[in-house]
């Protein structure tokens, strides 16, 4: 039975990725050190493209499901994550573009 979160089979994420020839390592990108590339991994989530696949959001959602009795702070993690995306500090992603994140959390 496929893996899936949140409506993404985790099968065709990597698909996906084997077909992407310039995908980074997580730990190449701004923001993401070992421990949170670790936590990335424990949701199935291994490289630049699967995370860009998945998105800032969707990946915060699914470590929350993941461990549910942790706290996993929108800055640390959320801004972080989309600060990788667009190759930017995450304090450096605009008030903005924080504000829309955080709404979608919220939901």
């Amino acid at each position: 039975m496929p893996v899936e979160f949140y409506g993404v089979h985790i099968s065709l994420i990597r698909r996906a990725n084997k077909a992407m020839e310039q995908s980074r390592k997580l730990t190449e990108l701004k923001n993401i050190g070992t421990k949170i590339a670790g936590r990335l991994n424990e949701v199935g989530i291994f490289s630049e493209d699967e995370l860009r696949i998945v998105g800032a959001v969707k990946t915060h959602k699914m470590l929350k499901e993941k461990y549910p009795n942790e706290i996993f702070p929108v800055c640390y993690y959320l801004y972080s994550f989309e600060g990788a995306l667009s190759d930017k500090h995450w304090d450096d992603i605009g008030a903005e573009k924080k504000r829309e994140l955080k709404g979608e959390i919220d939901k």
